[in-house]
């Protein structure tokens, strides 16, 4: 049987050390072959969330839909040598038998990627069925598969929950372990269940091996979301934050559409969480260059006259590109406006619950929290506070 909550403590935990890669045996999977890594120029935070599906398991995925963003609020806040790095989430799950026996009931739902209302929609997508859980062989599938990159100040983290032994399936935990120490990924495990169990179980000794750390959660615990007098206007504010955005390409009409779903998706939970994926999608970790405009003009290599006219708005169709320009301008001027008067409100808000929240609230989300500024601070990442 498997424990709740696996979800959102993978997300929390999802940091990492990177540096040095000794040669080591290569063990041999049918899929484990990334593309060579190019040198790249900004850091990252990369976090791999390996979340146990099987039976019982319902509580920890409601757990990381109710959590994610608060999780990733508290990641916006690092900072590495004065700058701010960019956040990949990845995405897998295990132990479902309504996975392929083959692959060791493992699938790889995402691969690293920024845009986070894809994470939101798929976690919102799971379901559990099962199983039989190989830790071993899902940590390894996602050493192997993932570009974790070649940045020594990147921090790369995998997050793996689960409630049953560590030791099952034909890879090794520690034969797991030793490859993510080669990549210099630290593996956090979050068990779901007893402490005492989780060591007997070896979910510690699987966390020490890869220099992480071990925790236990209660996973029948509820996620405390706490109201503060400022949800209504930065809610108010999403609205308008919403209508900065041009959508453009193929995929544009489809992923605004994605947008507002997941808004409503945060707000199953109440306006509190809604209020915390707001706060998310005003920081610099939120975005969209596949399909907004505003965002794709500021990536390297833009250019308006690759633009096909016919997939832009109909408020920019036939307009020219001194036109386009002016208006992306004033989208932008607008959303930096809105984006600093949520900031402004959320540092009232962040105090406000900071003073309300008990010991104890929200055991998934601490535990990730704690062991993400833990593992950070040896990288010398810094905190706002």
């Amino acid at each position: 049987m498997k424990t709740p909550r696996i979800l959102a403590v993978l997300f929390v935990i999802a940091f990492a050390f990177s540096c040095k890669a000794d040669t080591r045996r290569d063990l041999t999977l049918a899929d484990n072959t990334p593309a060579s890594t190019p040198v790249v120029s900004k850091h990252y935070i990369k976090v791999a969330l390996l979340l146990d599906t099987s039976n019982s398991m319902d509580g920890l995925i409601d757990q990381a839909k109710a959590q994610l963003w608060e999780i990733v609020n508290e990641l916006s806040y690092a900072k590495c040598r004065n700058q701010r790095p960019n956040l990949q989430i990845a995405l897998y799950e295990y132990g479902n038998d309504g996975l392929n026996s083959r692959d060791g009931y493992v699938r790889k739902i995402l691969g690293f990627t920024e845009d986070l209302d894809d994470v939101s929609k798929e976690l919102f997508s799971l379901t559990t069925n099962g199983g039989s859980e190989y830790c071993g062989t899902v940590i390894y599938k996602s050493i192997k598969q993932l570009d974790w990159g070649n940045d020594a100040d990147d921090l790369k983290m995998i997050f793996i929950a689960g409630n049953e032994p560590f030791t099952q399936g034909k890879i090794n935990y520690k034969d797991a372990a030793a490859e993510a120490k080669e990549k210099d990924i630290v593996v956090n495990t979050i068990f779901c269940g007893d402490y005492n169990h989780g060591i007997s179980s070896k979910w510690k000794d699987g966390a020490q091996l890869a220099y992480g750390d071990y925790m236990a959660i209660n996973h029948n615990q509820h996620t405390v979301h706490i109201a503060s007098p400022y949800d209504d206007l930065i809610l108010q504010l999403n609205v308008k934050l919403n209508n900065t955005y041009i959508p453009y390409g193929r995929k544009g009409r489809m992923k605004i559409a994605m947008q507002e779903e997941q808004d409503a998706n945060a707000a199953e939970y109440g306006g509190a969480n809604a209020v915390s994926r707001t706060v998310s999608k005003s920081s610099h970790l939120y975005k969209n260059s596949t399909w907004d405009l505003v965002d794709a003009e500021a990536e390297e290599g833009f250019s308006y006259d690759k633009l096909k006219k016919d997939e832009l708005p109909d408020n920019l169709k036939g307009k020219s590109n001194a036109e386009i320009k002016a208006y992306v301008a004033q989208q932008r001027a607008e959303r930096k406006a809105i984006q600093d008067e949520i900031a402004n409100l959320n540092e009232k808000r962040r105090n406000y619950v900071a003073n309300q929240k008990k010991e104890g609230d929200n055991a998934l989300e601490s535990a990730m929290v704690q062991a993400l500024r833990k593992q950070a601070e040896k990288k010398d990442y810094k905190w706002d506070e």
